[in-house]
C-alpha cells in the first residue's frame, strides 16, 4: 500500500480533479489554502508579495496500478502546465496500515 500527498496551486486544482475522475479515484482528502514553498517555486503564502495558496490531497492506494495510473496522467499533464511553478506535484510514501 501507498499513500500520495498531492500539492497544486489552487488554480490548477479543477484540472487535478479531473485527473482524479478520469482514473476514477474518488477518494481522497483535501487541504484547502495551504501555504508554502518547494524547491525551486515561488512562494504561495496568501500575501501580496506572494499571492495564491496551494491545496493539498492526501491520497490512500491499497491498488498500486492506480497510483501509477496517476502519476501517468500528473506527467502528461505538467508537459501541459507552461510554468513548472505551477506544475502538480506528487509525494509518495509507503503506508502500513489503514484502519
Amino acid at each position: 500500500m501507498k499513500i500520495a500527498f498531492l500539492v497544486c496551486n489552487d488554480v490548477i486544482s479543477p484540472r487535478l480533479m479531473k485527473l482524479l475522475d478520469e482514473a476514477h479515484i474518488d477518494f481522497y482528502t483535501r487541504w484547502e489554502h495551504a501555504k508554502g514553498r518547494g524547491h525551486g517555486t515561488d512562494p504561495h503564502l496568501d500575501t501580496r508579495s506572494f499571492p495564491g495558496t496551494n491545496a493539498v490531497y492526501m491520497i490512500a492506494f491499497e491498488e498500486e496500478a492506480k497510483l501509477d495510473l496517476l502519476i501517468q496522467e500528473i506527467t502528461e499533464a505538467n508537459k501541459e502546465i507552461p510554468r513548472p511553478d505551477d506544475h502538480i506535484r506528487l509525494f509518495q510514501v509507503p503506508l502500513e496500515r489503514i484502519v
